[in-house]
């Protein structure tokens, strides 16, 4: 029989304790005060607008005083049966489609030719077209206007006298040629920002990789294919998203050229929002309707855009399912 001698404990040397380190808190108390005027102002300006937009839509308010008239859905569901707002909704995703089918791939092929050594005075090229970008919108509007006006515009002037037309054009009065004549102006107006993206994502490419495919003999469109395009997906992916984004929501452009006029063929639904909501032609502003309008606009931006999701989840996959 085998006996077990159990041995005493010993005791373990512990460290003597160093002076108690500062909190996380403490240690990184100025970057939190830095951080509160944002946080104050994100929370005022977009998280509270946000939840009220929620709750002023269950009343009829004319947005003067506390809102009493409590109606439920009625709101919304006036909105999803009001045919003003699709047709709103669908001139806004028009702007999205403008941006990403004609405005992105334009702003792609200039982008790898302005990143292109060889080209001179590329700095003052890129400048030139980034201009519209940082130029009001109140004042392009009013210089859109004054060109394009069917009454001694200066566009109708060269149609009219190289024969391109019989008789001046109006853009801008007519319910066929205002939404194209601003997808246009939308067009050029945001294809600096949209540029500068893809200039960024140009700029991620090795460049070992482009010297090691012209060593190879590669030309510059096997190299366009299988170098550039497949490093910068990724971040074409944000780029989309990015421009999808800006265009839906596009309003100071319509509200300084058109008003969504003319017979609201140019209303998108941020202009359709602020007409229920301050347009001083109305005898009663319509608050909560407007409130109700800008969520189901809010839920369906978020639904056309996890649509997207799974398109994104394979690119980023390189096009596995």
């Amino acid at each position: 029989m085998t006996t077990t001698v159990e041995r005493p404990l010993e005791k373990v040397p512990v460290a003597p304790r160093g002076p108690r380190r500062p909190g996380r808190f403490r240690k990184h108390l100025w970057s939190y005060l830095f951080l509160v005027p944002m946080v104050l102002l994100f929370g005022g300006f977009t998280v509270w607008p946000m939840i009220a937009s929620w709750w002023y839509g269950f009343f009829n308010w004319d947005g003067v005083g506390n809102p009493t008239d409590w109606v439920g859905f009625a709101n919304f569901a006036e909105v999803l049966q009001a045919e003003s707002f699709w047709r709103a909704f669908w001139h806004s995703f028009a702007f999205s489609l403008a941006a990403i089918f004609i405005e992105m791939p334009l702003a792609l092929v200039l982008a790898i030719l302005l990143n292109s050594s060889w080209l001179r005075f590329r700095n003052l090229y890129r400048l030139v077209l980034f201009l519209p970008v940082v130029a009001t919108t109140a004042v392009i509007g009013i210089v859109i206007a004054i060109l394009l006006d069917p009454a001694g515009g200066l566009v109708n002037r060269i149609l009219l006298d190289t024969g391109l037309v019989d008789q001046p054009v109006n853009f801008l009065g007519s319910t066929s040629t205002a939404l194209p004549t601003l997808l246009a102006i939308d067009v050029w107006k945001g294809f600096g920002i949209t540029l500068i993206y893809w200039l960024a994502a140009l700029q991620t490419v090795p460049k070992d990789l482009q010297e090691a495919a012209a060593i190879d003999g590669a030309g510059f469109w096997r190299a366009l294919r299988f170098i550039t395009l497949p490093v910068v997906t990724p971040i074409a992916i944000v780029i989309l998203l990015l421009v999808f984004q800006r265009s839906l929501n596009t309003f100071d452009l319509v509200r300084a050229v058109t008003e969504g006029g003319p017979d609201y063929a140019t209303d998108v639904v941020p202009t359709y929002i602020y007409r229920y909501a301050f347009d001083p032609s109305l005898q009663a502003p319509r608050y909560g309707f407007a409130s109700a309008a800008g969520v189901v606009f809010g839920l369906l931006t978020l639904v056309v855009t996890l649509l997207q999701a799974p398109f994104l989840k394979r690119r980023l996959a390189g096009g596995k399912p």
